[in-house]
């Protein structure tokens, strides 16, 4: 089932709100378990047949948190930390069987010349999710962080549909309390107002924004299998193209869980923050995906030592961090790159960051606004180089990409712009400006790009937009923006305006693109 669906929107999501608030009357623990229960619908609405694999994960991390915890009741560390491992070591095995059992075996098989194979492995959706989720929750328990073990509220934890399929990745302490918390299980009509404006913004963002620009994606990165040479603006325009796809994409689905989850009073963490903005690489995965850099930063860098053990052995674990980020997005060499070249980005920004240091400056003062526009485009044209190995669907067919990014097939205008005007196209023709092209750098792509690109880097977002609701957990202090959204007519009538032109355009769903993680 998506967000992004008449089915969820209309019948799904109003029964599973009804349901939750009439029930939360009788006792709140009726309430929790409705909607742990519609949260196990939710997901089993794509694959029954995995619902036993959610919940025997769900009942083996309870039980070994559990364990845990009475291990260290008694100070028994040692055994502590030998449940903290099994139960580790067994999670990755689930989600390394799923999910990279066969990559690794046919990169094998492309080595030794074997026909080794496990079959065809479904990969269950959401599993990176809820796996990270739960170590997070045992290694919370070990540190003595987690102080409740309800197993209906962790049920809930786990399973809880806003965030189950595509993030954020929660931590314990941040949801338990809020289940806990009388005033969740009561109606608030801010609560519903705020949530919903939220949600239609994501909706909006995800149907019209991300959608719309996707028609321009899939011809350009399907052109190398085709055999195509594509130009320097066809490649450009499909990466760029993909770049705010992906941006939109998820923008929109973070929006959408936030908004759902705040109709049912539960305020989940920030993990979308204009990433688009940011200065350096650094930045970036502050604002990318933030639950996730908090989980490698908090569960796989600082366990490596982080920066504590020397400089070469910090650049070490930074690049052996995005190397296993780049991983769990994808089980395939082009994320294994794409995890390498944002772990080299971020070697070569803290080295920076240290020369600087070392001449006397502070890398952390504001820059001049030209200092800052450019840092942002460099920033910004990184990570888009990066986007081909994320998107590609082989190392060759990234690298044709690349190559004609770089120039390699030459530098020019395609030979179909301006022919709506034959005599500058013919004056434009004299000076050798044009070459041959396939046809995909459009005029209709060129104006999603400038148009789109205005909005990232000049528009408020949408937690700036809420500010004064408190959209989210962790959220930076925005800055002032005329843009607040109020409880007013205005407001309503624009909110309305963005749901209902997004819902006339739902005949053809769409995944959202984390959801293949």
């Amino acid at each position: 089932m998506l967000f992004n669906s008449y089915g969820f929107i209309f019948l799904y999501l109003p029964v599973v709100v009804l349901g939750f608030f009439q029930l939360a009357r009788l006792d709140h623990r009726y309430a929790a378990a409705w909607l742990a229960l519609a949260s196990l619908f939710f997901y089993g609405y794509w694959n029954p047949a995995y619902i036993g694999l959610l919940l025997g994960s769900i009942v083996a991390n309870y039980s070994f948190g559990t364990w845990i915890a009475k291990a260290g009741v008694k100070g028994d560390d040692r055994g502590k930390k030998r449940l903290l491992v099994a139960a580790i070591t067994a999670n990755l095995l689930l989600l390394g069987y799923y999910k990279y059992a066969n990559f690794f075996l046919g990169s094998v098989n492309d080595v030794a010349g074997t026909h080794w194979s496990f079959g065809e492995i479904i990969l269950p959706l959401g599993i990176s999710f809820f796996t990270f989720t739960q170590i997070a929750f045992l290694v919370d328990t070990y540190q003595g962080k987690v102080k409740e073990y309800n197993f209906v509220h962790y049920l809930l934890f786990v399973t809880y549909f806003p965030h189950l399929i595509a993030g954020p990745i929660l931590h314990h302490k941040e949801m338990m309390p809020q289940f806990a918390h009388a005033a969740t299980y009561r109606f608030s009509y801010e609560n519903m107002a705020v949530g919903s404006t939220i949600f239609f913004i994501g909706l909006f963002k995800k149907v019209i924004i991300a959608d719309g620009i996707a028609y321009y994606v899939d011809p350009v990165f399907g052109a190398p299998a085709a055999g195509m040479h594509l130009t320097f603006v066809e490649a450009w325009g499909g990466v760029l193209c993909f770049a705010l796809q992906l941006y939109f994409d998820f923008s929109g689905y973070s929006d959408m869980a936030i908004g759902l989850s705040r109709m049912f009073g539960v305020v989940l963490p920030l993990n979308f923050h204009s990433p688009y903005k940011s200065v350096n690489i650094i930045e970036f995965w502050r604002r990318w995906h933030m639950t996730l850099s908090r989980f490698l930063r908090d569960y796989l860098y600082i366990p490596l030592g982080g920066n504590r053990k020397g400089k070469v052995r910090r650049y070490f674990n930074l690049m052996a961090t995005m190397l296993l980020g780049g991983l769990w997005h994808g089980a395939g060499w082009t994320f294994v790159i794409w995890g390498s070249l944002h772990g080299a980005y971020l070697v070569v920004n803290h080295g920076w960051h240290a020369i600087r240091r070392a001449l006397g400056q502070d890398p952390d003062q504001p820059l001049s606004w030209p200092a800052y526009m450019l840092s942002v485009l460099l920033t910004f044209l990184a990570v888009c180089i990066a986007w081909v190995f994320f998107r590609a669907d082989s190392v060759e067919h990234a690298a044709a990409i690349a190559h004609a990014m770089l120039g390699g097939n030459g530098i020019a205008i395609p030979d179909n712009w301006f022919s709506r005007f034959p005599a500058f196209h013919l004056w434009l023709a004299k000076f050798g400006l044009f070459a041959p092209s396939n046809g995909l750098a459009s005029s209709g792509m060129m104006n999603w790009i400038w148009i789109l690109l205005l909005i990232v880097w000049l528009a408020p977002n949408t937690q700036t937009i809420m500010q004064s609701f408190r959209p989210a957990l962790n959220v930076p202090q925005p800055p002032p923006s005329r843009l607040q959204w109020q409880p007013s007519l205005l407001s309503a009538t624009l909110i309305w305006g963005l749901a209902f032109t997004a819902l006339i355009n739902l005949s053809q769903l769409s995944t959202f693109l984390y959801f293949q993680f």
